[in-house]
């Protein structure tokens, strides 16, 4: 495939897998604004940007696929829950957990050592702080996405990582454009997308 048909594919098969709940694609479109809002106040405010992706965007993402998402046998795809996990090409979730947990533990090791082994100069007040949690929370998140798209070098081909890579930043903007509908669909009563909208019959069957 060329780089603009696997992109297609990755982004297909994440839809198709991990987006069936009508409040997960709404949890989303809300989490894509939030990183947005992050993308356009990284250049001017980086600890708000990594604050409100992390907290907000990232806190309201993974909630829809923990919570919402269901983990059933899959009647639209033929597929098992086990099995969508183990051909997940970005983190699934097993490996959120363990981000989750990193992201999670860094405030208390800050705490504890407000230095973090002396990267830091000791802050004199909470703002510092703040800006020191904003800083190891900003290296968590970018160093998650490198460590995963080198690691698909290795585990499929340059390609699949750089796309996935590429997926990732731009997953904010899809996101908009795909579930702009989904709180109005949830209104509705509908829990549940049927994935018609986005079917794609030349991408179905390449993972079986």
């Amino acid at each position: 495939m060329t780089f603009g048909e696997e992109l297609r594919r990755q982004r297909w098969d994440d839809h198709r897998y991990y987006h069936h709940s009508r409040v997960n694609q709404s949890l989303h479109l809300v989490s894509a604004c939030c990183f947005l809002a992050s993308y356009v106040l990284l250049p001017f405010e980086p600890a708000w940007a990594v604050f409100i992706g992390w907290m907000l965007a990232m806190v309201t993402r993974q909630t829809g696929h923990f919570w919402f998402e269901p983990k059933t046998y899959d009647e639209v795809n033929q597929a098992t829950h086990e099995y969508k996990e183990s051909v997940k090409t970005g983190y699934n979730l097993r490996r959120k957990v363990v981000l989750l947990s990193v992201w999670a533990l860094a405030p208390v090791a800050l705490l504890l050592d407000p230095t973090f082994r002396g990267v830091f100069v000791p802050p004199v007040d909470a703002k510092g702080w703040l800006d020191n949690l904003a800083l190891v929370w900003m290296f968590v998140g970018f160093g998650a996405v490198v460590f995963r798209t080198v690691h698909l070098f290795f585990l499929q081909s340059v390609q699949t990582g750089l796309v996935w890579f590429t997926k990732i930043l731009t997953d904010p903007f899809h996101d908009v454009w795909i579930y702009h509908r989904a709180p109005y669909h949830l209104w509705k009563g509908e829990r549940f997308d049927d994935m018609t909208a986005w079917y794609d019959e030349s991408l179905v069957g390449e993972r079986s």
